[in-house]
């Protein structure tokens, strides 16, 4: 058995208590054990990475019990990739929550932190529907712990609703767990993806009514419209780290439909025929439309930022939608790239605001260090509305030639163009008015200037626009190595085997695609 699977969940479920019984008082060693835990992760996660890079599927089951009867833990392709990801995002969060001190204006930042990356992690390996509820649930008590770090009524009241929005999904989460297991028997991914084959075509109300409940389940961590009034206030209300950090979250929801979908509901199941794609690509587009128009109508940075989220998640959406291997391929791509890309922006926003009293997109005066900053948004603004150079055009051209020849190509391109088009729009009038037009606004007689940003602040920033840098430069291996994710969801009968140890076919660590 292949015990470093669970590693990304057991370290940071060890240190998270640790941290708060043998270090609470002392800052100082909780940013070094939060430090060589991150870096563990990562060096663990690219382990993983590298091993599931062939087509390994491999297999971990606690306390040795089978599937579909114990607990699973899978690692393929994809979710080693978004265990890499979330692992390298959480090392520069971290390292700019500790250059801004953002790790010291609350209590537990570090402990609940570690537990947020716990939940995130196993949300990703688990091969297990309900499983998949309690890290969810993981999720959603760290990270209100999280968003609410550091006080304040505004920041409450929107940790407040975004915990009432997601406790709905938790609800709904648990119907249609319910739902499914009356109706299989199971809650095994790889065992349902066999079991929901044999439900009689003539009686599947039950089964599409737990597809549908799954689904908006999912674009409720997603953030698709009209489930996702939640995320502009909470983002933007929520520290700048944890709003960083954050980014991966929605992709939490992204990768639960692109598993389920491909490989439990698969676009030619019968069962669910037709189910999906008439209502989730109109609701992508509008997502991605209203976030592009609400990223032009914000008149505070943070809720700029918090709205380009949900227009990045809309594009996401948008390629998940097609169901198809081209489709999927350009979604995987441009997940990483509105990750950090996301991230960033986050941070730059809290780079302006430690120079300003507030953050309005009105001109004041220059803030500390105005010219890396601004330098600093400039790359990350192109990098969000997918201009070219960088990940974000390509991951465009992606998503608009998986549409190419689809029936609904004329919507997918004139929404993403028109949207790319007013996110340009919308960045360059922030940007112009933060940091060009302060130029010719005086500082007040009594002004004291501000200190700026520490070196490690700047430095986790721009490591993330480095990362942004080499997913472009990398983007043709990346794109083959999401194509081959791609073909591997949609061919799932290696994850199938290898999780049910089907007699006469390759299981564990041995079982390689061919």
């Amino acid at each position: 058995m292949m015990h470093w699977i669970i590693l990304p969940v057991v370290l940071p479920a060890f240190l998270a208590p640790f941290i708060v019984l043998a270090a609470r008082y002392h800052i100082g060693i909780q940013r070094v054990i939060s430090i060589v835990g991150i870096l563990s992760l990562i060096a663990i996660s690219a382990g993983l990475a590298w091993q599931a890079s062939d087509g390994t599927v491999t297999l971990y089951q606690l306390g040795d019990w089978a599937a579909p009867f114990g607990i699973a833990l899978v690692a393929d392709r994809l979710s080693t990739m978004m265990v890499l990801l979330t692992s390298v995002l959480a090392f520069f969060v971290m390292l700019y929550s500790i250059g801004s001190n953002w790790d010291q204006r609350g209590r537990h930042f570090h402990a609940l932190f570690q537990f947020q990356l716990m939940g995130i992690m196993g949300a990703f390996l688990t091969g297990d529907l309900f499983n998949l509820f309690v890290f969810f649930e993981v999720l959603l008590i760290a990270s209100y712990g999280l968003m609410i770090h550091s006080g304040g009524n505004p920041r409450l009241h929107a940790g407040v609703q975004y915990v009432l929005f997601n406790l709905l999904g938790s609800t709904l989460f648990l119907f249609a767990l319910g739902a499914i297991y009356a109706e299989t028997g199971t809650l095994n991914m790889a065992d349902l993806a066999q079991r929901v084959t044999l439900i009689d075509p003539a009686a599947t109300v039950g089964i599409r009514i737990a597809a549908v409940l799954l689904l908006m389940v999912f674009a409720i961590k997603a953030a698709v419209v009209p489930l996702h009034f939640w995320l502009p206030s909470s983002y933007a209300e929520a520290p700048a780290p944890v709003a960083a950090l954050f980014a991966i979250m929605t992709k939490v929801g992204a990768y639960a439909i692109i598993r389920v979908y491909t490989m439990i509901f698969p676009p030619d199941l019968a069962v669910t025929s037709g189910l999906f794609g008439a209502w989730l690509l109109p609701a992508a587009l509008i997502s991605l439309a209203l976030g592009m128009i609400g990223l032009l109508a914000a008149k505070r940075l943070d809720r700029l930022v918090a709205f380009s989220v949900i227009g990045s998640m809309g594009m996401v959406m948008v390629a998940i939608s097609l169901f198809s291997p081209a489709g999927i391929t350009a979604a995987l791509y441009y997940i990483v790239h509105s990750t950090l890309a996301a991230a960033a922006l986050f941070l730059i926003t809290d780079l302006v605001r430690a120079g300003r009293s507030n953050l309005d997109i009105t001109a004041q005066s220059p803030i500390a260090g105005a010219v890396p900053t601004a330098a600093l948004y400039f790359v990350a603004a192109i990098a969000m509305a997918g201009l070219p150079p960088l990940s974000g055009f390509v991951g465009k051209l992606l998503i608009l030639n998986a549409g190419f020849e689809t029936t609904t190509m004329a919507w997918i391109w004139s929404v993403v163009l028109i949207s790319s088009l007013i996110s340009v729009v919308g960045f360059a009038r922030a940007g112009s008015t933060i940091f060009w037009k302060a130029a010719s606004v005086p500082h007040p007689e009594d002004h004291t200037p501000a200190e700026p940003p520490s070196i490690m602040a700047y430095s986790a920033v721009g490591g993330l626009i480095v990362l942004l840098i080499a997913h472009t430069v990398l983007a043709g291996p990346m794109t083959n190595y999401a194509n081959k994710m791609s073909t591997q969801l949609f061919q799932p009968d290696t994850y199938i085997e290898t999780v049910l140890d089907t007699p006469g076919k390759l299981s564990g660590a041995d079982a390689k695609e061919h």
